[in-house]
C-alpha cells in the first residue's frame, strides 16, 4: 500500500553517536551507527574526508580519533561526527538544543 513518506530528497543519513555525547571521545569506546534509508550493511565510512574501507557494517567501535561521515545509498551523506582524543573535554549530549533548553554538561579528563 501507499505510505506517506518524506518527499523524496528530504530523506537524510544519521550518524548517531554511543555514549550520546558530543565531542566524542576515544577512551570512551564510541560506537559509530549509520542510520538511512535502503538496504543494511551497504554503508561507506570516511574519515578526514577520505574512504576508509569498503562498504561495510553500520556500525563500528572507533579505534582513533578524527572526523567520521558515513554514506548510504538513497540517503546520501551524513553529517560528520568529530570523535576527539583530547584528555579534556566538555561534552554535552548529542542532540539538537535550542536556545532555553536545560542542558547537563560534563567536564571529562
Amino acid at each position: 500500500g501507499w505510505c506517506p513518506l518524506s518527499p523524496a530528497g528530504a530523506q537524510t543519513t544519521q550518524l548517531l553517536v554511543e555514549p550520546p555525547w558530543t565531542p566524542a571521545v576515544l577512551w570512551d569506546q564510541v560506537t559509530l551507527t549509520c542510520q538511512g534509508s535502503g538496504t543494511t550493511n551497504v554503508t561507506t565510512w570516511y574519515k578526514d574526508g577520505q574512504r576508509w574501507g569498503q562498504e561495510g557494517p553500520d556500525n563500528f567501535t572507533v579505534t582513533k580519533s578524527g572526523n567520521y561521515t558515513c554514506d548510504r545509498p538513497g540517503s546520501g551523506l551524513s553529517p560528520p561526527v568529530t570523535v576527539s582524543d583530547d584528555w579534556l573535554a566538555l561534552e554535552v549530549p548529542a542532540l539538537t538544543l535550542v536556545e532555553g533548553d536545560t542542558v547537563t554538561l560534563r567536564c571529562r579528563v
